[in-house]
């Protein structure tokens, strides 16, 4: 209905190559996205510090700050004070019975042998979705409320069985 979205992705700098510093490259791609009404920043970081940091940085000027990357979804969902929603990390779209998606074996042996003996094979159990959603407000394009998003049977809550029928 006539919204126009833009989106920025940056790469983190922190335990990953990126050609410069996110927080240094950020303002500049923007610029390129200025006619939007709704602008998204993908953060796909190691680093939750650096994604946190970015968030406070753009903190009224975006909409949303996500982080990407680690594959784990974060409990941190919130709209900063300035109306930009944040979450450290979406989390992944996967079998969460898994090393980042994949079959556990042969990660596993990669961080025992420093030896990869074949590629990564994708897990094939039962998907989990994992999101972050935006109310945004229609005059201002910041947001209004936020939360993160899970759907699929490994991010169920559950109680530890010491827990149950015992009230504490």
């Amino acid at each position: 209905n006539g919204v126009r979205l833009g989106v920025v992705n940056l790469s983190g700098s922190l335990f990953m190559t990126a050609g410069r510093p996110a927080l240094v490259e950020v303002d500049s791609a923007l610029r390129e996205v200025r006619e939007a009404d709704v602008v998204l920043v993908d953060m796909h970081a190691e680093a939750t510090s650096e994604k946190v940091a970015l968030g406070w940085y753009l903190d009224g000027r975006v909409t949303a700050v996500v982080g990407t990357h680690t594959h784990v979804p974060t409990n941190d969902a919130r709209v900063l004070p300035g109306g930009t929603a944040y979450i450290s990390d979406a989390g992944m779209c996967g079998d969460y019975n898994s090393v980042l998606g994949m079959d556990i074996e042969e990660p596993i042996n990669r961080f025992i042998t420093k030896i990869p003996r074949q590629r990564f094979e994708p897990a094939t159990g039962p998907a989990t979705i994992s999101g972050f959603a935006v109310d945004i407000d229609d005059q201002t394009g910041l947001a209004s409320k936020c939360g993160a998003l899970r759907i699929g049977p490994h991010l169920e809550p559950s109680v530890p069985t010491f827990w149950e029928g015992n009230g504490q």
